[in-house]
């Protein structure tokens, strides 16, 4: 349904989605930083529509990650299953992967956690929000020192992402494998 209560005409939903499969490819390709008017171009639209459905590019990247953030969300909380290790290790994973689906993405989620007008703001709290459940889990359990906050591990997934979009996934592993290991107590 649009914000006025009417369906879509089925130019207009084909015009959306032609534009996220387009933005989807051409942000794989180029990163989130792509012109949104070579997004527009391949979708074969104007501009203008790209902007009449998506305002700007934050839009655009929070369209795109609807449902992979529920997928995520969901994947998240089936994680407060398994041990209080565990479960940390796998959801920061599982972020830093996410987050290194585009170019540039890790930084849009970055900057979405704390920027209230961002489209990507409540995703991005809900991903943080997830992660201080598990910090605070693992914390209860004497696993991770109780220094450690939900803050330092979206930070961390954020510079795994960042370095596995810049240097190779082997040394965004080693970087968060050694900075978790860093997180844990001798509990564990």
């Amino acid at each position: 349904m649009s914000p006025t209560g009417r369906r879509p005409r089925a130019d207009a939903r084909r015009n959306y989605d032609r534009l996220l499969a387009e933005a989807d490819a051409v942000f794989r390709e180029q990163g989130t930083g792509a012109s949104l008017e070579g997004v527009a171009r391949r979708a074969g639209v104007a501009i203008g529509t790209l902007y009449g459905h998506f305002p700007n590019r934050r839009a655009l990247v929070g369209a795109l990650l609807r449902e992979r953030n529920d997928e995520l969300f969901d994947a998240g909380e089936a994680l407060f299953a398994e041990s209080p290790v565990v479960a940390l290790r796998d959801w920061v994973d599982l972020v830093v992967a996410h987050a290194a689906t585009y170019q540039g993405l890790a930084a849009l989620l970055a900057d979405g956690v704390d920027d209230e007008a961002s489209e990507l703001h409540a995703s991005c709290v809900r991903m943080a929000g997830i992660g201080e459940r598990l910090v605070a889990r693992a914390i209860e359990a004497g696993v991770v020192r109780p220094d450690v906050t939900g803050a330092d591990v979206f930070t961390l997934m954020n510079a795994g992402a960042w370095t596995r979009e810049h240097a190779s996934v082997e040394q965004a592993t080693r970087l968060v494998a050694f900075t978790l290991d860093g997180l844990l107590t001798s509990n564990r």
